[in-house]
């Protein structure tokens, strides 16, 4: 009996399984990256219940208080922070409790306020008065992870909780100080200190005073010269608690076009700074509410609220009306497209304003 050769594949029959191949490669790839996506955003959320634990952990064990950093009567002390913190010592006999960061291997590293000239720090927001021109736009809502704080979440200043997966620049500056077994890590110059990728509401750590509605309350008014400005409010005195928001990510991470805004000059991430979280209309960032709960408020939503707030009151969700200051939002003169907003940072009434309209 004859034994039939073999036979192989055609070359025809082999670009046929090379293109279902190809094409089944081009199906899958796009799905496992916005899996990836999607794993991302579901650790930042987890992130933010971690931090919202942390958050209700303090207010049970300092009377419903919400954290600050600077004494309630510092506006006491003076009109501006060189007078108040040198009234603070000659009256008290010690320096304001400094912005503690944590102990490294050669000490305890902080800022302290009076010996290092970084006044600023304490303040929820450092407004356009300041005597501290380079801060203005800073302060400590961008620095919950001090130790004041941190000590309720991890007890480390550079904990991945601290950090968004999707925040790229932050995690390329400090990644190797995650495996550091200490409070805090000490990193190369020029930048010793990176923030992290959650902050609070600035408009939300004043006395509701300071921000005021220019309607009903003649508007905004200078923390100094409130007796107590910089007093902060107890959590339950958010009024609409599911509508204003307590936590947030700083930077543009969903949706973004881009890792770093060419219009700052130079950046804190190793010469980066990444376009903020109202620079874009399609930013949608994770965000916790004073209710505990955790949704995406997207920059358009928020703009749209203002919007329907200003036609029905006479004045926006968030404050645009500081002298000399964002009349134009939160750094939005930097911004990547036309997004003018300035929610969760400047919000109008403070805590007992809103960020968005109810459904």
């Amino acid at each position: 009996m004859e034994r039939t050769p073999p036979r192989g594949f055609t070359i025809i029959e082999l670009l046929v399984v090379v293109s279902i191949i190809a094409l089944l490669i081009g199906i899958l790839l796009p799905a496992i990256g916005k899996a990836r996506e999607q794993a991302k955003l579901s650790q930042s959320q987890a992130n933010m219940r971690n931090l919202a634990a942390a958050h209700a952990t303090y207010a049970s064990e300092w009377n419903d208080r919400q954290i600050t950093f600077c004494d309630d009567n510092l506006s006491r002390y003076g009109t501006n922070e060189y007078d108040a913190y040198e009234e603070y010592l000659q009256q008290n006999g010690l320096n304001h409790p400094p912005m503690l960061l944590g102990w490294a291997k050669d000490g305890l590293w902080g800022y302290w306020m009076w010996q290092t000239g970084a006044w600023g720090m304490c303040q929820p927001i450092v407004f356009p008065n300041s005597s501290q021109g380079w801060a203005i736009g800073f302060g400590s809502f961008r620095m919950a992870n001090c130790r004041q704080f941190g000590q309720y979440v991890s007890g480390r200043f550079y904990d991945q909780v601290w950090y968004a997966p999707k925040d790229k620049a932050p995690w390329a500056a400090i990644e190797y100080c995650f495996d550091d077994p200490g409070e805090f890590c000490i990193g190369p110059a020029p930048y010793w200190t990176y923030w992290t990728s959650y902050i609070l509401s600035p408009a939300a750590m004043f006395s509701p005073d300071v921000m005021a509605n220019y309607v009903e309350h003649a508007g905004w008014k200078d923390p100094w010269d409130l007796p107590g400005g910089f007093r902060s409010p107890s959590m339950s005195q958010a009024l609409y608690p599911d509508l204003k928001t307590h936590m947030c990510e700083h930077h543009w991470l969903q949706n973004s076009r881009l890792d770093c805004n060419p219009g700052f000059a130079g950046g804190t991430y190793n010469g980066c700074e990444p376009f903020y979280f109202n620079h874009g209309w399609e930013s949608v960032p994770v965000t916790l509410f004073y209710d505990g709960h955790i949704e995406g408020l997207g920059v358009r939503e928020a703009e749209m609220a203002s919007s329907r707030n200003l036609a029905q009151t006479g004045y926006q969700l968030w404050h645009d009306q500081i002298p000399g200051w964002m009349e134009n939002g939160y750094f939005c003169d930097l911004a990547y497209d036309w997004s003018n907003t300035g929610y969760h940072v400047l919000t109008t009434d403070g805590i007992r304003g809103r960020d968005k309209l109810g459904d």
